[in-house]
């Protein structure tokens, strides 16, 4: 009838307005307005509610307007990690994007497509995991289908933020909501019931925390460790605990999660089962923490004694960079430890090995940001590099994954190089020795 044309060219007429201003709203929430559509009374009274086409579905504005809805999940978390691979046992350092529905994995910072995507949407994650005997700071991400994938962080705090960021993801999306990301500052203040970063924050405090000592036990050297005593008697002076069977309770948890680690053969064999609890309060149980800078050494020469020294300082910054090779000039990830007093930056393999590549004797350095290297391929470097050149004039480019991340290195490096009063004797080694990888 003239009546239904009358009323399907009004509707016509009014939606391709409302669809015209939902496209230039693009990808944004928006609803269309409801004077934009006919009232259910109109289309009864036309008749037209007995007729739908079910194969036209993304014709209809409900569609449209989900549609219109859908995004692409945002960036939570992003950095380099070391992955173990899938098939075969070998592990590798990757660039890794947290997203709210998933992780992805790439070879390259730099590269565009990833080497893979591992949904979140029920999967669970366990920090932190102990399979793998000396790699620590590892975490295991099991998907729906029972797929386990490792990872492995350059240090403890890193670790846990991956993990609790990856966890809330978790928890979100299989709640059906979208990850809403806030301030990740850790508070010193311990709440209700324990948490074991922060209080291990405390306890690294290098005023109020453990004392890390030099101990001597069996004709060995332990550095930057502790007793077990100590570590009961600090929770216990701090209100951590009401009475030492609670300190022994709460150290076994630390030791536990990674947050401590056993030194000398007394406390290893406890936290391998050998006692009636793991974590043992004794003068002569030694513990140290685990990105400490704890090295043990036996009674030998002074050169040898005097070649450790470049480890004896407080560690001040860690994390992984791209370094340029000396001979090749390729660029590969490696993990960087930064040392005060005396000030040396070591770089390690961060896919394994416990022994440095190479060491930076900062003393005397130089290092600037640097904008650009010609000959560089493009695909390589994204232009945030800075360079060190050492009192021998040896040069070194680093890349960083940011801006700000390159700015916190240069101060951080500056810093100790400035207040270094150098050691007394070194061996001697060669260029060539030094900057392998």
């Amino acid at each position: 009838s003239s009546q239904v044309a009358e009323i399907k060219q009004n509707f016509l007429k009014k939606y391709s307005k409302g669809a015209s201003l939902l496209t230039k709203r693009g990808s944004s929430t928006f609803l269309l307005d409801s004077t934009c559509l006919p009232t259910v009374s109109q289309i009864e009274k036309a008749g037209l509610c007995c007729q739908r086409d079910t194969t036209a579905s993304t014709d209809r504005p409900q569609s449209r307007i989900a549609q219109a809805m859908e995004r692409e999940p945002m960036r939570i978390r992003e950095g380099y990690l070391v992955k173990k691979g899938s098939m075969f046992n070998t592990w590798k350092p990757m660039w890794v994007v947290l997203l709210e529905d998933g992780i992805e994995f790439y070879k390259r910072k730099a590269d565009s497509s990833p080497k893979g995507m591992i949904p979140l949407k029920g999967s669970s994650i366990h920090s932190p995991c102990q399979d793998f005997g000396k790699r620590m700071f590892v975490f295991k991400l099991t998907v729906a289908k029972q797929q386990d994938h490792f990872f492995q962080a350059a240090y403890l705090e890193e670790r846990d933020a991956w993990v609790r960021d990856i966890k809330k993801a978790i928890h979100l999306i299989d709640g059906g909501q979208r990850f809403a990301r806030k301030s990740t500052r850790k508070s010193i203040r311990l709440p209700e019931t324990i948490n074991l970063s922060a209080l291990y924050l405390s306890m690294k405090d290098p005023e109020k925390g453990i004392k890390e000592l030099k101990l001597e036990k069996d004709k060995r050297v332990f550095n930057h460790c502790f007793t077990g005593t100590c570590v009961i008697d600090w929770l216990v002076s701090s209100s951590s605990v009401r009475n030492r069977k609670e300190g022994l309770l709460l150290a076994s948890s630390l030791l536990s999660e990674g947050y401590l680690q056993p030194a000398g053969d007394t406390s290893k064999a406890a936290s391998e089962g050998l006692s009636d609890t793991p974590f043992l309060d004794l003068s002569d149980a030694y513990y140290y923490f685990p990105d400490s800078g704890f090295f043990c050494e036996g009674y030998s020469s002074d050169d040898d004694v005097v070649l450790k020294e470049e480890f004896r300082g407080t560690i001040v910054k860690q994390g992984c960079l791209l370094k340029q090779g000396h001979r090749r000039k390729n660029w590969k990830v490696r993990k960087f430890v930064l040392r005060d007093d005396p000030a040396y930056l070591h770089y390690y393999d961060p896919a394994g090995g416990e022994e440095p590549l190479g060491a930076i004797h900062l003393r005397g350095c130089v290092v600037t940001a640097v904008e650009d290297m010609p000959d560089t391929k493009k695909y390589d470097v994204d232009n945030i590099l800075f360079e060190i050149i050492t009192a021998n004039e040896i040069h070194y480019y680093l890349q960083a994954a940011s801006s700000t991340e390159r700015t916190e290195w240069i101060k951080a490096i500056q810093s100790v190089a400035r207040t270094d009063v150098g050691i007394y004797k070194i061996k001697p080694v060669s260029p060539d020795t030094c900057n392998k990888g």
